[in-house]
Formats: structure tokens, C-alpha cells, sequence
């Protein structure tokens, strides 16, 4: 066991998710309005304590269900933050998780411990409490490095889409823009994408051909890796 500065021994261990999706062009992220104390009210990482019953993943989904709905998803472990000064008056230990999801594929329901749920650009962050900031940052800065080896992009996406979906999500995560015909041709070049014969339906503007993934070809770079340079 580690002790801390007061000779106490650290006993509270936390886990906390960052949940990233993609919609009306921005990456977003979910977070939950805190219905408890410390910093009640304000928006934050859905986030809660383990229990002795409990192993960390196991903890870790069920926390963000109990504070969203949010459920039946594929999470990662970010990490570990342990910063002495994280959590007010406790030394707490939190585990991080993170996901992408298609937030129109789940309906987001606050729990007990919040008031609200809701998603939020990551250029248009609310003041969250804590290191979660800090956590949010780091989740961002992993998942940068994943998209140029591993086409986890598509996770993000519909089923079908316009190519301009997929390099608004690239524009999005790097927050850079890519020239069109330059974007196309190398996403093209790597054989991922199935053209089908449908176009967007009720746009503003010139429909667009849709696309899905071809999953062998997915399934394939997903294990072996690649590497995309922009």
C-alpha cells in the first residue's frame, strides 16, 4: 500500500470515462451536470468509486451506465491520473477508460448523480472540475495517435457516408483542414472504402455518393496496423 503526504493510506479509487462522438461536423465528448459534491452543478466525466465487489473494468461500465444509460460499448484504458491535489479534501486514484460511440445510436439518460447528460464540442468545453480537462486532453492526444495507424475513424460515422464525412472527422480530431482531392485520394489508395450506388437523401445541396467500409479490409488493418500520413 502507498501512503500519502499525512501518512494515511490511500484507499480511494475511482474510475472515469471519456466518451468521444461524432455529429454536425465536431467531435464531441459526453459528460454528465455533477448532482453531488463536491463541485455540484457544474459539467464533468461521467465518473464514480469501484467497489471491493468489483474489478476495475467491470466498475468502469457500470458507473457510465448508471450515469448516462450509456451501455453495450467497447471501452479502452487510458491510464492512471493520481495527481496529490486531483480531489478535495481525499487522496483519490482515478482509472480512465475512454470509447467512441455514434451518440445517435444511444439514448443518453442522466442518472441519480446527475442532472443532466449531454454532449459537448471539444471547442466549446464547459469549466469541468477536477484534472478532467487534463484527462480529456490526454484521451484526445491517444486517440490522434490511433487514427494514423488504425481506421477506428468508422466508428464514429454512419454506416453509410459521403466522403466528406470522413474528412470533416479527420478535420475535426486534428483540428486542421485537408485539401479535398489530396484527403480522397489517399483514403482511397488504402482500399477501405465499398462505393455503393446511393446518394445522401434531403441535403441543401448537390447529393453525394455514400460509402461504407469494406469490414475484411477493416478487419485487417484494424490487427496489423498502417500507417496514414496527412
Amino acid at each position: 500500500m502507498q501512503k500519502n503526504q499525512k501518512g494515511k493510506i490511500i484507499q480511494a479509487l475511482s474510475v472515469d470515462s471519456v466518451i468521444f462522438g461524432f455529429e454536425e461536423a465536431k467531435l464531441k465528448v459526453l459528460l454528465i451536470k455533477r448532482a453531488i459534491k463536491p463541485e455540484y452543478g457544474t459539467w464533468a466525466l461521467p465518473g464514480g468509486f469501484i467497489k471491493y465487489s468489483e474489478d476495475i473494468s467491470e466498475a468502469a461500465y457500470r458507473v457510465l451506465k448508471e450515469h448516462t444509460g450509456v451501455q453495450d460499448l467497447y471501452m479502452e484504458q487510458l491510464g492512471a491520473f493520481g495527481d496529490i491535489d486531483r480531489f478535495p479534501d481525499e487522496r483519490v486514484i482515478t482509472i480512465v477508460y475512454y470509447a467512441l460511440i455514434k451518440p445517435g445510436k444511444y439514448e443518453i439518460n442522466p442518472g441519480p448523480d446527475a442532472t443532466d447528460a449531454a454532449w459537448f464540442s471539444l471547442k466549446e468545453l464547459p469549466r469541468v472540475p477536477f484534472d478532467h480537462k487534463k484527462i480529456i486532453d490526454a484521451a484526445l492526444a491517444r486517440l490522434r495517435r490511433q487514427f494514423k495507424y488504425k481506421p477506428i475513424g468508422f466508428n464514429l460515422l454512419a454506416d453509410k457516408f459521403p466522403l466528406l464525412d470522413l474528412q470533416e472527422l479527420y478535420e475535426a480530431l486534428y483540428g486542421v483542414e485537408f485539401d479535398k482531392p489530396n484527403f480522397r485520394r489517399k483514403i482511397m489508395k488504402m482500399n477501405l472504402l465499398v462505393p455503393l450506388e446511393e446518394k445522401q437523401q434531403g441535403v441543401p445541396h448537390r447529393s453525394a455518393r455514400l460509402f461504407k467500409f469494406d469490414k475484411e479490409r477493416y478487419d485487417n488493418l484494424t490487427e496489423k496496423g498502417f500507417i496514414f500520413e496527412f
